[in-house]
């Protein structure tokens, strides 16, 4: 059963995003569908604080850790901390020779990873591994003689082997699987290692060179932070295990691993644990409130943790601090901002997330209007932006010793909300399985520098954990509006949103991806049924992936469920605008809807994981609504319902025809009548078009400056609808999307839902071959397993779709 459900998750999470938008930034892993998981979980990450702890094996106060970027010598006595290294990149995983002269350590640069080895006396560099893929952990043997490591430069992850005197390497495994985190147990050839399999099966396993012969120590599924260290004992691991929303470090007996032993259960999420030569103490990491990474150690016999506070830090260089005032039109506000030395080095603040986005490989981080940072003297690049509604701004100055200041200034390219239009993300995640534990508190920061006005937070489950559920109820007041809903996540019939009501649906997940539920007869028209009985909103999330739907090899891009509930007028909204899906394919969906009577709303949401250090912006994608009057939930969602919005992943726009705006509807007698759209952009776009009913009517070419103005008119059809549409190719800040995209919501002819029979015999045509695809993927995957509610469900869509096309409605 095990390899069924395996060979399901592969099956999902390959082939649904192989055209997908945001692809990868790092090197390409085989075996991962989506990059988003494996570089936010498995590659280091970056606080200003302490992380990636490695007590010295000669010298018990001494401790190697990453912060800043860099790599610093702790003396836990005096509690002063020496930097070692001052390289562009981001130095982190750190691992001490036998002898206490060496380091092995991971050295990032925003686009791959090396190995490096440091003589800790000289401070001389080596370089032990430079592939052209994806080189991680590197740990000594315990001769000194050998750095065990892993890499993907044969496809997926396995564990290597370098002789350091002979440079030779040796590969020790080659399955198709992620193996990772190696660590060599005495003088043996046998290591523990981490194993990682499909999407979210994930063990710590033990090999024995003797049987070669792997075995797992402890399994569990979506285990996104698990690390462990062995004991000098050779056989007493220690590791960080998954508990619900948190982590806790625990003991096993690599020889007996059935019995496991709890040290401490931490206050969030305990982070890679190193035992100590002696193995009297465990030390790790862990963030505080503040999100400032913090060293502590444990005894291994358990007890309480103490906090190592760094009181010094030498920079080994003259630093100074620089004190940034953001504003926009003059008036103080709260910016994203981005700050690197002259070598390219992110410079930090000391508390608040960091995170670094993968379209353009930059390290960013959130000003409430007045931030001060400490770097080395020098040069210093800082680029600011505030959401889509203003141009990025870069500026460049020399800061000296002692307190520096500078002024941001920004400019709204258009004022959204004066003009009555409301921004919203429909769907994100506060905590999804990164090295933060965030409060809902911690992301209002977010969404009111990215100009935000309403964000909804999903609790989703992280495979077979329910993360949250305490939060579906949280509401905060005041400005920006920061809610909470549910991802619902049956994996076979597709991923749904449900917003606007504080009740969760019961189960979270089903189908024949999963090992619990998998023969449900559940259709995902039941949670939306449930969302509309408890007047919420909701619909499909990151529905597709490639840039056309409608090809054969395409049809099963399509999430399974999809065309036979919007068929049957289930959906509220369906997400347009996703980073990991194609807006322009999940829109050329969306018009075969349209087309057929059924004025499907749209949506937008980033789908960001908050607490990872790699993930995108808050707002990334979203939605404007237009209100009238003083801006509330309800009224937000009143107007997503009845489509007076658009969706953007940058490109701004104002969209009328015969003075009608989006959600409305044109009644006239007059052959043709005049259009208007403002577009406002914070960065350039290549395109503008019409669509009428779904066709290009109209179509423009342009260097697409800052704010533009289109105009014409357009013939009046019989019936059905037009949007406006905005693209370009190149993306920079504040965009973070593949591609800039804006869409609008449709202006209606004669009536909303208004449509021609041309149209909609072509939509239902096209609709049709998808919900074939569709059935024939519900007969495979529950062969022999009694599904009435699903059969007559996908029936009665094929019933509507074939009347329809035979001309009968």
């Amino acid at each position: 059963m095990k390899k069924q459900l395996l060979l399901s998750l592969t099956l999902l999470f390959i082939f649904p995003t192989l055209n997908a938008q945001w692809k990868n930034r790092y090197p390409k892993v085989d075996g991962y569908g989506h990059h988003v998981y494996l570089e936010g979980y498995e590659l280091p990450y970056y606080n200003t604080g302490p992380t990636d702890p490695a007590p010295s094996p000669i010298n018990t106060n001494q401790v190697v850790f990453s912060a800043k970027g860099w790599l610093w010598l702790y003396n836990v006595n005096s509690k002063k901390a020496e930097r070692l290294t001052t390289s562009s990149g981001m130095d982190a995983r750190p691992n001490w020779s036998p002898d206490g002269k060496k380091i092995v350590f991971v050295r990032d640069n925003s686009l791959d990873t090396q190995i490096i080895l440091l003589d800790v006396e000289s401070g001389n560099e080596t370089v032990l591994v430079d592939t052209d893929r994806l080189d991680l952990d590197p740990i000594f043997s315990p001769s000194g003689g050998d750095v065990y490591y892993s890499s993907a430069k044969n496809g997926s992850f396995d564990i290597w082997k370098i002789n350091i005197d002979k440079q030779e390497h040796t590969e020790l495994t080659s399955v198709s699987n992620l193996e990772r985190l190696p660590i060599p147990v005495g003088n043996s050839d046998n290591f523990i290692y981490l194993k990682k399999m499909g999407f979210s099966y994930d063990a710590i396993m033990f090999y024995n060179s003797e049987t070669n012969i792997s075995t797992p120590l402890a399994e569990e599924n979506f285990m996104s932070q698990l690390n462990f260290s062995l004991a000098s004992d050779n056989q007493t691991l220690v590791y960080a295990w998954p508990n619900g929303d948190d982590y806790e470090l625990r003991a096993l007996n690599i020889y007996k691993p059935e019995s496991r032993m709890l040290i401490t259960k931490g206050k969030g999420l305990p982070l890679a644990p190193k035992v100590a030569h002696n193995s009297n103490w465990v030390y790790y990491t862990e963030y505080n409130p503040n999100e400032y990474s913090e060293l502590k150690r444990v005894s291994i016999n358990g007890g309480k943790p103490e906090l190592l506070a760094v009181n010094t830090w030498d920079w080994k260089s003259p630093t100074g601090t620089i004190k940034i005032t953001s504003k926009i039109d003059g008036k103080q506000e709260a910016v994203r901002l981005s700050v690197v030395d002259k070598s390219g080095h992110p410079i930090i603040p000391k508390n608040g997330v960091i995170r670094s986005e993968g379209q353009n490989g930059m390290v960013f981080f959130y000003s409430s209007g007045e931030i001060a940072l400490i770097a080395p003297i020098g040069e210093l690049t800082i680029t600011a932006v505030h959401g889509f509604e203003t141009a990025k701004c870069t500026q460049t100055l020399e800061i000296i010793e002692g307190t520096n200041e500078t002024v941001i200034d920004l400019t709204k390219i258009w004022d959204a909300s004066a003009s009555g239009w409301y921004s919203g993300d429909n769907h994100f995640h506060l905590n999804y399985g990164g090295p933060n534990h965030l409060d809902p508190k911690d992301v209002l920061l977010d969404l009111k520098a990215e100009g935000i006005d309403i964000g909804y937070s999903l609790v989703a489950n992280l495979g077979n954990r329910f993360l949250e559920e305490h939060l579906i109820d949280w509401k905060n007041e005041g400005e920006p509006l920061l809610r909470f809903g549910q991802e619902v996540r049956s994996h076979f019939f597709g991923h749904l949103n449900v917003i606007g009501i504080d009740k969760l649906y019961w189960p979270w997940v089903w189908g024949p991806s999963y090992d619990i539920y998998r023969n449900d007869d559940r259709v995902n028209a039941e949670v939306l049924q449930f969302a509309r009985k408890n007047n919420g909103v909701a619909g499909y999330v990151h529905p597709v992936s490639v840039r056309n739907p409608f090809t054969i090899e395409n049809y099963r891009r399509v999430p399974t469920g999809l065309v036979a509930d919007g068929v049957l007028g289930e959906i509220d909204i369906l997400e347009i605008g996703c980073l990991w899906t194609d807006e322009i394919g999940t829109a050329a969906l969306w018009h075969q809807f349209l087309n057929l009577s059924i004025p499907m709303a749209m949506s937008a949401g980033s789908d960001v994981m908050n607490d990872l250090y790699r993930t995108m912006a808050i707002g990334a994608a979203r939605v404007y609504v237009k209100i009238d009057g003083e801006f509330t939930e309800d009224k937000f969602l009143t107007g997503l319902k009845k489509g007076k919005s658009f969706v953007s992943t940058g490109p701004l726009l104002v969209f009328t025809v015969d003075g009608k705006e989006v959600g409305e509807v044109v009644n006239t007698d007059k052959k043709r009548v005049s259009w208007n759209l403002d577009v406002y952009s914070p960065i350039p776009y290549e395109k503008v078009e019409l669509f009428v009913n779904g066709k290009v009517l109209w179509s423009k070419t342009t260097k697409g400056g800052t704010v533009e103005n289109f105009k014409g008119s357009i013939e009046v059809p019989e019936g059905g609808w037009v949007t406006a549409r905005v693209t370009g190719e190149k993306t920079h800040w504040p965009v973070m999307d593949s591609y800039p995209f804006a869409e609008s919501s449709p202006i209606w002819f004669h009536a909303i839902g208004s449509t021609t029979k041309k149209s909609k015999i072509e939509a239902a045509k096209k609709l049709l071959a998808i919900l074939k695809a569709s059935k024939n993927d519900v007969e495979n995957a529950y062969q022999g397993i009694e599904i009435p509610k699903i059969t007559a469900h996908f029936k009665n869509a094929e019933d509507k779709l074939i009347e329809i096309i035979n001309n009968k409605d």
